[in-house]
């Protein structure tokens, strides 16, 4: 049996505009997929360390639990000088240590949240990750009188939905580009060669006040006596982000810099 197939030479035309067009748009797409972003909107995303020429480094302490540790760095953090530091602090024990968080505001230092339950917000969902943000949102801002608008997620964790919520509820994400390994408790000089050897402008550095954490304020000391030698200045970690514009780049301008020393 024969079969015969009419062409329309008007839809054969058709067909290889939209072809043609098609190809067209897909390759000015590609041509332009650099500058496609700045019209798009940025997604939400943690901040682990600033773009900054100056030699400025933010010291965070995380604090979970025990009340042994803290005290200690405060004490050190005072006798060097050091008055910007910022303390991300869980919702739980804040409330069991209103006396500890009490020196740690006195003392004049950034407060930043560590989240309500001490999970991974990344396995938890959208409602119970609002939850736990709003629930120790609540508890620090009534034991501070601040209002915190940093947030460590507990262990360091989160997906973008985590980031997304957060920034929803007006939280920044704060990760960190040098760990101390400080929680491993892995000997003092490790600790402080660790954090000196790998420190950089515009550096976030984790450390620890929890009692699980025996060797931070041991450390501590020598790496604001080292980091100073090498031209240092601490500050917190609000402070080190308004280094930056909203281009991103370092701001410059001396008088704006003197407003945190």
């Amino acid at each position: 049996m024969n079969h015969f197939f009419v062409f329309n030479g008007k839809r054969i035309k058709r067909f290889f505009f939209l072809l043609l067009a098609t190809a067209f748009s897909a390759g000015v797409i590609w041509a332009e997929k650099d500058n496609i972003s700045v019209f798009a909107p940025h997604p939400p995303a943690a901040i682990y360390s600033v773009p900054t020429d100056r030699k400025v480094i933010a010291l965070t302490f995380d604090i979970s639990w025990g009340d042994k540790r803290t005290e200690p760095i405060l004490e050190i953090l005072k006798n060097k000088g050091v008055a910007n530091a910022t303390f991300f602090l869980s919702s739980p024990w804040s409330k069991t240590h209103p006396e500890i968080v009490k020196k740690i505001v006195d003392g004049g230092f950034e407060i930043g949240s560590h989240g309500h339950k001490h999970d991974n917000y990344s396995q938890l969902s959208d409602e119970e990750i609002r939850k736990q943000i709003t629930a120790a949102h609540g508890i620090l801002s009534e034991m501070t009188g601040r209002t915190p608008n940093l947030i460590r997620m507990p262990n360091g964790d989160f997906d973008k939905r985590v980031l997304r919520i957060a920034e929803e509820l007006n939280y920044k994400v704060i990760q960190w580009d040098t760990d101390s390994m400080d929680w491993t408790n892995p000997g003092v000089d490790t600790i402080v060669n660790r954090v000196v050897t790998k420190a950089h402008p515009g550096d976030i550095v984790l450390l620890h006040a929890s009692d699980s954490c025996k060797e931070t304020h041991e450390a501590l000391p020598a790496i604001i006596d080292q980091l100073r030698s090498q031209g240092y200045e601490f500050v917190t970690v609000s402070q080190l982000i308004s280094q930056t514009n909203n281009s991103g780049k370092t701001v410059e301008d001396p008088s704006v810099w003197n407003r945190f020393a």
